[in-house]
């Protein structure tokens, strides 16, 4: 028989290999097989009885790896259309839906089982020489209940030889751990909106579609999900949720550890250890898992008797992945809703466009909560600080410092908000004009104090300050502009006797440290924060939110700048005021005139989505149209330029109703070292622009590299 092999190569076809004895029950296993002078993990899509390749040319595969349950026709379904939609070989998509250690052929250790004792045990242990105390010991402990394998490791316990003394006798056996019924322990009563929203939704259980929970901070979106989540438990269904940041995952674990005490919840990030991940893949795969909780890498992971999906805080670009296979996972998440007939609900307080566009014309369904869920607590009230009247020194306005103050001498909790970690974004001399910029991107070095250390936020690259100018020798270097770092400071000097914490991406690094701080952000006087704080985080005494440098988003040529800008505002903003102390939000800007700011101020989403949607439909941009692009990357410019120039030349012809621009530099055009340039495509039909892009594909694929790199991004964010 012939094996299908999809393999992480970048060439958009199935690979044959001959297999003695496969059957078609040995789709969606994975295989080692030879490729070239190496040898590949892949996996099998099809088997066939013959190949188009003549048999002289065939290489045996290797070993069919069975240790691991093959993959549903649900999940094989999934990666084809992410192939298909966003245009990369198949065997880049497997490669990238499966956890690190499943793309080896290395055994994956079993699923974490219990130890019991059996009737010969019992016996035994009657009977056994107290001169094996060892043994002796495990045997009595064993015959008190089931020991879980995390028992067996904890200190003091009896020695691994012991345990496998007592298998080879079979006193021991293994078996799979008990598990108790997920039930959903209830916390507070709803509220009327939620009452109407959850009877809604509850009406759609049954079958695929797609809803849009549309609800202002603290409305209590996350509970209506939780009253679902119980119900499709209760039949006897998985569920999936999504969440766009891997510092909200610990604090919605703890949650749903909670509020579903029996239930078995896996979490899936990249920041997770590769055998950690792998088994709880496996446990979901199994059907042992009962909810799947991760970023967006967790749409893969296969869930066999899948409810219901969630994406919460739909809109945030970190849904979009930048590398490699570039997807969606809210749209993978719509998809793979709809090939197991199932819900998918979308929930923000600041919903996409694009999903607002669709909620509104019907495809979604809408439902939305008005007012905040706990008793007394109101939207906070927005105020914006004129910086041409009230000049910023240090950073701060003298209303923002006097209202810190306030704070203070209430005990009650402040967070200032900048969106810029480091200390400063420029270190630059002030006598020539030398600025210190990244010599592998074209973007500025920042500079972060605490270590000393000058860094490429792009790239990584990192480097130590220098003591003087490079171009005339000037010692007197300065640092322009402000960083998270730099505030930080500023506060600690102008209120020695506080307690400040920052948190940011330098501040997090790694699981335990997060969790860390945000247990020590609960008892801070004042936090300083970047986006990580904008969403999901619940600060009963936080009062107010002051914002730094807010202006950044009113002007740039990406097209979703503002909706961007004013999704960050009213996320952060929403922090204030979430118990029953009254909230108030300070924006230092220059444009309090700004028809985002006045919006924000009335807690208008909808009037201010409407007026970016006629902007697009009159400027044909997303959601009216649709959208891919073309990039290259060498190391130099003019190839790139010249590969999009020559792919341009031999795009197919019958594109009357697509529009190919010229190629240009993207506006990051140097990247880790790699020029960039991109051609844009756009559409006002996904079908034609999609069958433009298969075929057009095909002849990329043919075409000389040259030294280029090159992908197509479908539904970009980026230009």
């Amino acid at each position: 028989m012939i094996l299908r092999v999809a393999l992480d190569v970048p060439l958009p076809t199935l690979f044959d290999y001959r297999a003695q004895g496969a059957t078609r029950a040995d789709v969606g296993y994975r295989v080692l097989v030879p490729f070239g002078k190496k040898r590949l993990v892949g996996v099998i899509f099809d088997v066939a009885a013959k190949s188009k390749l003549a048999d002289s040319r065939l290489r045996p595969a290797e070993k069919i790896l069975r240790d691991v349950a093959p993959l549903s026709r649900e999940w094989l379904a999934l990666a084809k259309f992410c192939s298909a939609y966003y245009h990369r070989p198949l065997g880049e998509v497997a490669a990238t839906a499966l956890p690190p250690r499943l793309r080896t052929a290395v055994p994956v250790p079993d699923l974490p089982r219990d130890y019991v004792l059996t009737p010969a045990g019992r016996q035994a242990l009657a009977t056994i020489s107290p001169r094996r105390r060892r043994l002796q010991e495990m045997l009595s402990r064993l015959a008190a209940g089931p020991l879980s394998e995390a028992d067996l490791r904890a200190p003091g316990s009896p020695p691994r030889s012991a345990l496998k003394r007592g298998m080879e006798k079979g006193w021991v056996t293994r078996v799979d751990p008990e598990r108790s019924e997920p039930r959903l322990v209830q916390a507070h009563p709803l509220t009327s909106e939620q009452k109407a929203a959850l009877a809604s939704l509850r009406g759609g259980m049954d079958q695929f579609g797609v809803s849009l929970l549309f609800g202002v901070t603290g409305s209590g979106k996350t509970e209506i999900y939780l009253q679902l989540i119980a119900e499709v438990l209760a039949r006897g269904k998985q569920v999936l949720i999504l969440v766009p940041e891997i510092a909200l995952t610990p604090a919605l674990e703890g949650a749903f550890r909670g509020r579903f005490p029996g239930a078995c919840l896996i979490t899936q990030t990249s920041a997770m250890p590769d055998l950690e991940r792998a088994r709880g893949w496996l446990l979901s795969q199994s059907g042992l898992a009962h909810i799947v909780l991760g970023t967006r890498l967790a749409v893969f992971t296969p869930l066999p008797r899948l409810g219901l999906v969630v994406v919460d805080e739909e809109q945030d670009v970190s849904f979009k992945q930048q590398e490699g296979v570039r997807y969606s996972a809210r749209d993978l998440a719509i998809a793979r809703a709809q090939i197991a007939g199932s819900p998918a609900v979308l929930c923000s307080a600041t919903p996409s466009l694009e999903s607002w566009h669709h909620a509104r014309s019907g495809k979604y369904h809408l439902f939305s909560l008005a007012k905040r869920a706990i008793h007394g607590a109101v939207l906070p009230e927005i105020n914006l600080i004129d910086t041409r009247v009230h000049p910023v020194e240090d950073g701060f306005t003298v209303p923002l410092l006097e209202a810190l103050t306030a704070r203070l001498a209430r005990r009650e909790q402040s967070l200032v908000f900048l969106n810029r970690r480091g200390y400063a974004p420029v270190l630059a001399c002030p006598a020539c004009g030398w600025v210190k910029g990244c010599r592998r991107c074209s973007a500025h070095m920042v500079l972060h104090l605490s270590e000393q250390r000058l860094r490429c936020h792009h790239c990584g690259l990192a480097g130590g300050v220098p003591r003087v100018c490079p171009e005339c020798g000037n010692p007197d270097l300065q640092a322009f502009g402000r960083g998270t770092q730099r505030v930080e400071i500023t506060l600690a000097k102008k209120f020695p006797h506080a307690r400040i914490l920052r948190l940011d991406s330098d501040s997090m690094r790694g699981r335990g440290h997060l969790e860390d701080l945000l247990q020590r952000a609960e008892r801070a006087d004042i936090l300083v924060g970047t986006q990580i704080l904008a969403k999901g985080h619940h600060f009963e005494r936080l009062t107010l939110v002051g914002v730094l440098n807010a202006d950044g988003g009113l002007f740039s040529s990406d097209y979703r700048a503002s909706e961007r800008c004013f999704a960050q505002l009213q996320q952060v903003a929403g922090r204030a005021g979430r118990a029953n102390l009254p909230g108030e939000v300070l924006i230092q800007t220059r444009y309090p005139g700004n028809p985002l700011y006045r919006s924000l101020v009335n807690h208008d989403f909808a009037g201010f989505a409407s007026s970016l949607l006629a902007e697009r439909q009159a400027a044909g941009f997303p959601p009216f149209i649709f959208e891919a692009v073309l990039r290259a990357e060498s190391s130099e410019a003019v190839r790139a330029m010249r590969f999009l120039r020559s792919a341009i030349e031999l795009a197919p012809k019958r594109r009357a109703s697509i529009a190919l621009y010229d190629p240009a530099p993207m506006s990051l055009a140097r990247l880790a070292g790699a020029e960039r340039a991109q051609a844009l495509l756009q559409s006002r039909s996904r079908p034609r622009l999609q069958a433009f892009l298969s075929e057009w594909s095909e002849t990329l694929y043919r075409m000389p590299a040259q030294g280029v790199r090159w992908h197509l991004d479908v539904d970009p964010i980026e230009f």
